[in-house]
């Protein structure tokens, strides 16, 4: 075992020392990756560090590292060596972190770093929480209990109110829970890619008219396309008059409260009823790692808990709280670890610092970006992600990616913005210097001359 381990922690050590130096990574074509890797389990045991070698050859190559400090596509997740080590610690001694009967000291981390996060947010203390997969995982869980607790199993007739620019896991999070595509109300953004208030205060009177009943607004703290933030105060105000729930989906953003510069964007996330927010995102954590809050947890509590008679032990203490009546899972892993362990070891400060560094990033990149020839900002850094794109042909932004995945040394994605395709630099890697920002678009300039 010691062995095995040894050679683990020199291959994690190895990639976080020489990752910059490396490729940000490869995806493989389906048939030759299928060829490689397929096929039955061995009969027979296996040296394990052959194994290892194999993984190390044919498998960790053939992944986009998005740790990577030049990986600025989608939303990179940076992660970090001790959260690593926290889940390492996690698997080996295997915690339950379902109940407290299972898992008492892991629920009592995991309160803990919950009602770390309900500070940073502003939430009162009746707040509460748990830790999820990711932000799919977050928004459905907050949007269950906003249905739990505002409608109850009468759905119809209801109306659900979002941006264009809202993640699809929202959608997708509806449909699950029953809402069909009939009741959603996605309202065009406003040139700042924001939700407007106006045609959203037009669209729930055309509801009410109607005899449709308005049910939930989803806020974006921070979007996947451009960082924009929504009005949060208005919301707020327009939620409160008409007595629907606000849900802010702040899987990207919702961290950068912890800092001055994302405290000012956020204002106003004290107020909503619900909110997602990743720490595998902008608190640096590996994957998976992300969260709900609700501003009474027992709203989480009404819309989940069940008590069945092979349970009756864990429910007899009513002092004990179990994370498994807050949410969909009753099988937990200790997700709570990494984020507990990290924060403690670097300082919040130090998180502070990087996310701040990370919108100081992205405001670089943009100021690089308009001396160059033939570049138009189409969104300009906001949160740390700007987008931009070279020359008016779509098609050129799509070679573009293409040509960045092929060379290896930095990678970026590309979307569509007001019916526009855009390039888009997200920039939260505290990895992530000057340099590496100047060399990529240097790369993307010389590509798009071709």
């Amino acid at each position: 075992m010691q062995r095995l381990g040894y050679r683990v922690v020199d291959l994690l050590v190895q990639h976080f020392a020489e990752m910059r130096d490396g490729p940000v990574g490869a995806k493989g074509e389906p048939d030759e990756l299928m060829a490689l890797l397929s096929g039955p389990p061995s009969e027979m045991p296996t040296d394990p560090h052959a194994l290892l070698a194999r993984l190390e050859k044919d498998v960790f190559q053939n992944n986009l590292h998005v740790d990577h400090p030049r990986f600025f596509a989608f939303v990179p997740g940076p992660g970090n060596f001790v959260s690593t080590m926290a889940d390492a610690l996690a698997s080996g001694f295997n915690v339950f972190n379902g109940t407290w009967l299972g898992g008492s000291a892991a629920a009592a981390i995991e309160l803990t770093v919950i009602d770390w996060f309900r500070r940073f947010c502003g939430f009162p203390e009746t707040a509460g929480g748990l830790f999820v997969s990711g932000g799919s995982a977050a928004n459905l869980t907050a949007l269950q209990a906003a249905r739990s607790m505002k409608l109850g199993d009468r759905i119809q007739d209801t109306a659900i109110y979002f941006s264009d620019q809202t993640h699809y896991s929202v959608e997708r999070a509806l449909r699950v829970i029953g809402f069909s595509r009939e009741q959603f109300r996605r309202i065009p953004s406003d040139d700042r890619f924001q939700l407007p208030l106006e045609p959203l205060r037009e669209a729930i009177r055309a509801d009410k008219k109607a005899g449709a009943r308005p049910f939930c607004i989803v806020a974006n703290a921070g979007t996947t396309n451009t960082g924009a933030v929504d009005p949060l105060p208005g919301l707020a105000d327009l939620c409160a008059k008409e007595a629907i729930w606000l849900h802010a989906d702040g899987a990207y953003g919702a961290a950068a409260v912890v800092c001055e510069r994302g405290g000012e964007k956020l204002t106003g996330l004290d107020r909503v009823d619900s909110l997602s927010l990743d720490p595998h995102k902008w608190f640096f954590q590996p994957f998976e790692c992300g969260c709900v809050l609700a501003r009474d947890a027992a709203h989480l509590k009404t819309a989940f808990q069940l008590m069945p008679e092979y349970m009756r032990d864990v429910h007899r203490n009513t002092a004990e709280t179990n994370p498994a009546d807050y949410g969909i899972q009753l099988s937990r892993g200790f997700r709570a670890l990494k984020v507990w362990l990290s924060m403690n070891t670097f300082g919040l400060a130090a998180f502070r610092d990087a996310i701040t560094r990370g919108f100081e990033l992205a405001e670089f990149a943009e100021r690089e970006l308009r001396t160059r020839r033939n570049c138009e900002i189409l969104s300009p850094a906001e949160m740390g992600i700007v987008a931009f794109r070279f020359g008016k042909n779509d098609n050129v932004q799509t070679k573009l990616v293409d040509l960045m995945l092929r060379d290896g040394f930095a990678f970026l994605t590309s979307t569509t913005l007001k019916g526009v395709t855009a390039l888009r630099l997200c920039t939260i890697n505290p990895r992530t210097t000057e340099q590496d920002i100047i060399q990529t678009i240097d790369r993307l300039e010389k590509f798009a001359a071709l």
